[in-house]
């Protein structure tokens, strides 16, 4: 059990990591899908 705590806490670390990762991945998806969508 004591192993698990902190492994927790790392992966809640992470997620907030990939959480705004994956918002800046949506914010370039869409910009490139309007770049293309001008072209």
């Amino acid at each position: 059990m004591a192993d698990k705590s902190p492994k927790k806490d790392a992966t809640k670390k992470v997620a907030g990591k990939s959480l705004k990762e994956k918002r800046a991945d949506k914010q370039l998806k869409s910009a490139e899908t309007e770049k293309a969508r001008k072209r």
